[in-house]
């Protein structure tokens, strides 16, 4: 089942083309290696371990995400233009790496995930979970990126005329809907 990345990149491709859809995946990944960064010193073990520090996190994700909702659905277009305005690579990048740099379930998958596959009497525990979390988003990039092409490619058909403005109204519900689910999610860690 995809998950708030995937459904933020299939969004962005769909409204916005395999362009803005593939930008939208470096981002993801981007916001990917922070938590593989915090993995490698520690730091998503605190969010994972901390109620506070995990729903601070999660709200703040939640807030973002109906933030970007609310903007796309109070955006105007023209429905004869090709992109959307105001979009450039740049913050598409920085908009998906903020998506999932908030999401503090991605922290608690890297906490989860990352140790099955560590071990000590190898060297460096954290220079080995840096590798393996680079690695996983080598994949995800792989992956991610075909969700991407295969959403942009739907999407232009949808892009023209009267789509347009539909696109928008669903791209707008579907990032508000995915901040709501985040907000109300029961995924709080359990107390050690």
């Amino acid at each position: 089942m995809p998950g708030p990345s995937v459904l933020y990149i299939v969004t962005r491709s769909v409204s916005q083309g395999r362009r803005a859809g593939i930008v939208s995946v470096l981002g993801i990944e981007a916001g990917a290696l922070v938590h593989v960064a915090a993995a490698g010193i520690g730091l998503s073990a605190l969010v994972a371990s901390s109620a506070t520090a995990f729903t601070v996190l999660k709200y703040a994700g939640a807030a973002y995400l109906v933030f970007l909702g609310a903007r796309k659905l109070l955006e105007r277009s023209d429905p004869h233009e090709e992109t959307v305005a105001g979009r450039s690579d740049r913050r598409l990048f920085w908009e998906g790496a903020l998506v999932n740099a908030l999401n503090p379930k991605t922290a608690t998958f890297f906490v989860a995930f990352l140790p099955q596959f560590i071990d000590p009497a190898r060297g460096a525990v954290a220079l080995q979970a840096l590798v393996l979390g680079c690695l996983f988003v080598v994949v995800a990039i792989v992956s991610d990126s075909i969700w991407a092409l295969l959403a942009g490619s739907a999407g232009r058909r949808l892009r023209s005329g009267r789509g347009q403005a539909a696109m928008a109204r669903i791209s707008g519900g579907v990032y508000v809907g995915l901040g709501a689910v985040a907000a109300l999610a029961e995924g709080r860690p359990a107390k050690r």
